[in-house]
């Protein structure tokens, strides 16, 4: 019998191939190094190809899909039950991944294109640059409290505790040259920062996806284009819920016997968009008491009746329903009720 799904385990240098036929006998078990990945595929015949969605999955997978095959991504946790206990290896985790992608239903991830990938790294940078900002903001404000110096909250006010170091002549020496220098990075990460900044803005101005998305209250341009570059199609989800829930936003359950037992959100999927919108959801509470429309009305009488965090997060969960919807249908943000900002800018 002929080779109809190959699981691929993925690693830097060496790759594990597991190869089954109609019948989910093993045909195939062999390691690869990477030199070696392309020209198997290149005399295998055409088959599916299932690989765990990390590291370079989209990569490979974009590749593969490139010599005719039809690749499959898989999640990760998808995969680990399936994974033999106690025979933890290359070769078990590319049995494993055919097992489970043989299963009615599991759900495959989307190959990315390369732009998509390379909008991603942007986020990925100013992400990554903004904790480390944070950290070097801490840092300085570590060693000033060690020398009895303090200053206001706000990265921009470190330049005020450097003037207060320069001004003190019984400053030690060393020490001051330390501040001048995390200071020095810490201004170099804000460049940094600002640069992504830009890429992003215009990728969102850009971007039809992002200029939809952008119209929703809470919502601006830098999670608009994560939210763009990261749903690859939309289609996949057959409801908002099930939006919100690949996010991480509806309640953890824990049900038995007919009852049922909600809990806190899952904090599943991806983390980063999760942020953004309980972030986005944070600044419209501020604005609760001014917001028109519909879902201001039922914002102001949700916060009547719980505390203003959970309010925040039941708010972000609407967002990325309202997300769903706009893509789904094509159109923009129109607010039910008043007539909001967000809907006369995008007329």
């Amino acid at each position: 019998m002929s080779v109809i799904m190959i699981g691929l385990d993925t690693a830097k240098s060496v790759f594990q191939i597991h190869g089954v036929n109609e019948a989910d006998r093993a045909e195939i078990k062999r390691k690869l190094g990477r030199s070696e990945l392309i020209p198997f595929f290149e005399k295998q015949s055409e088959c599916t190809v299932v690989m765990e969605a990390c590291g370079a999955g989209h990569h490979w997978a974009r590749m593969l899909t490139g010599l005719g095959h039809t690749v499959r991504l898989i999640a990760p946790e998808a995969v680990k039950p399936f994974v033999t206990r106690g025979k933890k290896n290359d070769a078990s985790d590319a049995a494993a991944i055919c097992e489970a992608a043989s299963r009615p239903e599991v759900k495959f991830i989307p190959v990315k294109s390369m732009e998509q990938q390379g909008i991603l790294a942007l986020h990925a940078a100013r992400s990554l640059l903004i904790r480390q900002k944070v950290m070097l903001g801490n840092a300085l404000r570590g060693l000033a409290a060690e020398f009895g110096l303090t200053v206001s909250k706000g990265i921009e006010r470190l330049d005020e505790f450097v003037g207060l170091v320069d001004a003190d002549e019984s400053f030690p020496r060393d020490a001051r040259h330390a501040i001048v220098t995390l200071r020095r990075h810490c201004n170099d990460m804000v460049d940094g920062i600002e640069l992504l900044e830009a890429k992003i803005l215009a990728h969102s101005g850009h971007d039809e996806m992002a200029r939809r998305l952008g119209t929703i209250p809470g919502i601006g341009p830098i999670t608009a284009s994560l939210i763009a570059a990261s749903v690859v199609d939309i289609g996949l989800f057959k409801t908002a819920r099930h939006f919100a829930a690949w996010l991480g936003l509806v309640p953890r359950q824990s049900s038995t016997g007919g009852k049922t037992r909600l809990g806190r959100i899952t904090k599943a999927g991806n983390r980063e968009i999760r942020t953004l919108l309980v972030m986005g959801a944070t600044s419209m509470i501020y604005r609760a008491g001014a917001w028109n429309g519909a879902v201001g009305a039922w914002l102001r009488k949700l916060l009547e009746r719980r505390p203003a965090r959970l309010a925040t997060v039941a708010l972000a969960n609407k967002m990325a329903r309202i997300a769903w919807a706009l893509m789904a249908r094509k159109e923009v943000y129109h607010a039910k009720g008043h007539s909001a900002a967000a809907a006369e800018a995008a007329a």
